[in-house]
């Protein structure tokens, strides 16, 4: 992991955006690393904020998608999500829309909710802005706090 973290970091934000995407999307990876490294080497805290929110967000819509399509074995092999977990987001997600898709952020939960918006056919348009607004917000606090506490 340390390895791919280091050559995420060589390619700026091209590689917070890759880090970004998989950590939003199948892999399990934590692109808060690659990024609190980018902002200590002196990249731009706005572009590597705006280079995560936007792989982010484009990592979990893909999990919306995969939503969209139904398929319980895809979404069980591709993305280890238990349909205990899937029922547990639905609980959460049923009767509050689209806008639930601002805590896709959240670890374990945000990507079953992503899944459960697709499969709910949620608004596509709403679930994408909602979703990038958590995304944001989450990567400005972190940001912030990571110049706080480094």
């Amino acid at each position: 992991m340390d390895a791919l973290v280091d050559i995420l970091l060589q390619y700026g934000y091209a590689g917070m955006f890759v880090a970004a995407f998989l950590s939003g999307s199948v892999v399990p990876f934590s692109s808060e690393l690659v990024m609190i490294g980018l902002i200590k080497v002196g990249l731009s805290p706005l572009l590597t904020i705006l280079a995560g929110t936007l792989g982010n967000t484009l990592g979990s819509m893909t999990c919306y998608w995969v939503g969209l399509l139904g398929n319980m074995r895809w979404i069980e092999r591709l993305f280890h999500v238990k349909p205990h977990q899937l029922e547990r987001a639905e609980r959460y997600v049923r009767g509050r829309g689209a806008w639930m898709a601002f805590f896709c952020f959240l670890p374990a939960l945000g990507e079953a909710f992503a899944i459960v918006l697709g499969m709910m056919r949620a608004n596509g348009w709403l679930v994408f802005l909602y979703m990038t607004l958590g995304k944001l917000a989450r990567y400005v606090l972190l940001a912030y706090a990571s110049e706080l506490i480094f």
